[in-house]
């Protein structure tokens, strides 16, 4: 596909029109990519967002999984409690807090969440080096953009502890 640049008026309707087209096109068609092997082992994406955070983040917190996707705590414990029937999540207590249960990826759970890793960074690379570095830097502060200036400490420590 041409790169098309942006309208000096990158702000009018069909500029936003395009940006939110695009979007949801390039997140579904990342995706796409890895549902098919998700459904096969009978789960989605909500599983796929658990096991990527819980990779990045071993001994994560249900609380802290919970603020980081975003969804109901019931939503949480059947994704939870469906990666834990297949032995790809650990949950274990915390030392200093006894009621804290802490996340941990099974050596099972790691390859899978690896595999399916492999899957995005292939296509996100190749669509970052047609892009070139630039536009990198430019995908990514637009995006920064979308977040919520709150939560954005959140995930900046996501770039540390990773």
């Amino acid at each position: 596909m041409p790169v098309q640049s942006a309208s000096p008026l990158f702000l009018r309707e069909p500029e936003i029109r395009r940006g939110v087209e695009l979007l949801y096109f390039g997140y579904s068609h990342l995706y796409r990519g890895i549902d098919q092997g998700l459904a096969q082992k009978g789960l989605g994406r909500a599983h796929h967002r658990a096991l990527y955070f819980i990779a990045r983040q071993p001994d994560l917190t249900v609380s802290e999984l919970l603020k980081l996707l975003g969804i109901t705590k019931q939503s949480l414990g059947r994704v939870l409690a469906e990666l834990g029937e297949r032995g790809l999540v650990e949950t274990r207590t915390g030392r200093e807090d006894r009621r804290q249960r802490l996340l941990r990826l099974t050596p099972d759970g790691a390859a899978l969440e690896a595999e399916l890793f492999e899957a995005l960074r292939e296509r996100l690379s190749a669509a970052y080096a047609q892009a070139g570095q630039g536009s990198v830097a430019g995908f990514w502060t637009v995006l920064e953009g979308l977040i919520p200036p709150d939560e954005r400490p959140r995930i900046a420590g996501l770039q540390r502890r990773g």
